[in-house]
């Protein structure tokens, strides 16, 4: 009925194989996919599109901090997207969500708090969405 449609703008310039255990925080650029386990805070790039892909076997013990995860893993800690989060059926997340926009699958836990990030107030003197003036 629904056809669910593939992030085509998934680009992974790091992999983190399944095999590899990283303890300490990660910060990178770019995409990165994980099929390991991060013991440790992970941001990505600040002002980028840094997009973070964690699969069903892949962990992380810590904050994330990135433009957008695709999780299907488990994440221990806060998670911190300015654009989007989506969260597959076998995603697990212990700790809070702070998102743009998001997307979760049946069966995807969220052991915390939802927190949608509002969008940015328009500067002074600017029109609202309406085209009203700002209050």
């Amino acid at each position: 009925m629904f056809k669910r449609k593939q992030n085509k703008a998934l680009k992974i310039d790091t992999l983190i194989g399944a095999g590899t255990r990283i303890n300490g925080d990660v910060e990178f650029s770019g995409g990165l996919h994980l099929d390991g386990y991060i013991n440790g805070n992970v941001s990505g790039e600040a002002n980028t599109d840094a997009i973070l892909s964690v699969s069903g076997q892949g962990g992380i013990e810590g904050s994330v901090s990135v433009s957008s995860i695709i999780l299907n893993g488990i994440v221990k800690g806060d998670i911190d997207a300015t654009l989007r989060v989506e969260l597959g059926e076998k995603a697990r997340v212990l700790g809070n969500v702070r998102y743009s926009a998001i997307e979760t699958a049946v069966g995807a836990q969220i052991n915390g708090k939802l927190i949608h990030r509002a969008d940015p107030k328009p500067a002074e003197g600017d029109a609202g969405p309406t085209g009203d003036p700002p209050l």
